[in-house]
């Protein structure tokens, strides 16, 4: 994710550096006090949500805020935590996982680890109907050139997620049916490990290209403003919020100079009947859901 003036943020990881990242924090992530608090948290608010009823696929959506030091990643997932997902009928099936500040504070909100995500996964696995039930997964941070999604936490720790660990803990979780959206620099870079015939793959870039709307002085991405705001206001079907999204995107990169993002779609051949399924048990005209930060044009 680059900022709206279009100057590079990115991280210079490779794919070295992330291995040995991970080598290095596993350790201090599990003997962190901060782990037994976040999986304390992610167990009770997993235990509390309400179990589905009929044969209709229920959504169960997850929000991971990648990086501490920028307020735009944290404010994308509490939007989709408090506005986007009761809006499409997920209500109390939502979890955070925030890298901010203010996850620190109060009640308290799980941080973005890889540990974390693997367990949140793991936990709602075991909640879910893994074979009828649907996943929202939606990431929102920078990301770099080679593939690797930044995670920054409160503190200063550093950490990542590549395409082939998001992967294997989708797949341990045992979830069948999948849609993880990623608003990231070089996204479309994740699409070939995700795919399966029952998920749908949206990133907020291609795999050759940064994305934009990150910053200091940025509110919403504008992958988030043009799909998780503007595009699933207009329609909660995902893949028509995307193509809404994408000509959005084009034409405010064209309008302000910048190289074209390019987002990415990849969708399987059997998500879609699922996903559909899913959108009859939606009320007809749901009210749009509004952001609470303030936009800049």
């Amino acid at each position: 994710m680059r900022p709206a003036s279009g100057r590079p943020w990115f991280q210079p990881w490779t794919r070295t550096a992330a291995l040995l990242c991970l080598l290095a924090c596993a350790p201090l992530q599990a003997a962190h006090p901060q782990a037994t608090r976040d999986h304390a948290l992610i167990a009770h608010t997993v235990a509390a949500m309400p179990a589905a009823t009929g044969d209709a696929p229920a959504l169960y959506v997850v929000g991971v805020a990648g990086d501490a030091g920028e307020d735009v990643f944290r404010n994308e997932v509490r939007f989709l935590r408090e506005r986007v997902a009761p809006r499409l009928g997920a209500g109390a099936r939502t979890l955070a996982l925030v890298n901010h500040a203010d996850s620190l504070t109060g009640a308290g909100t799980p941080l973005a680890t890889p540990t974390n995500l693997r367990h949140a996964l793991a936990a709602l696995g075991a909640h879910m109907d893994r074979e009828r039930d649907v996943l929202l997964l939606y990431l929102t941070m920078h990301g770099s050139p080679d593939h690797a999604l930044g995670l920054v936490l409160p503190d200063g720790r550093e950490d990542t997620i590549t395409p082939d660990a998001l992967r294997a803990a989708l797949d341990d979780a045992g979830i069948v049916h999948r849609v993880v959206v990623i608003s990231a620099c070089y996204s479309g870079g994740f699409i070939p490990a995700l795919q399966t015939p029952d998920t749908l793959v949206l990133t907020a870039a291609r795999a050759d290209r940064p994305s934009f709307g990150c910053g200091s002085d940025s509110t919403i991405t504008f992958f988030g403003h043009a799909w998780l705001l503007d595009g699933l206001n207009a329609d909660p079907d995902f893949v028509n919020a995307y193509r809404l999204a994408a000509r959005a995107i084009k034409q405010r990169e064209r309008k302000l100079g910048y190289e074209r993002s390019n987002p990415q779609i990849a969708a399987g051949a059997r998500i879609g009947e699922t996903l559909s399924r899913w959108r009859a048990t939606l009320p007809a005209a749901p009210v749009a859901a509004v952001y609470p930060y303030p936009i800049t044009p």
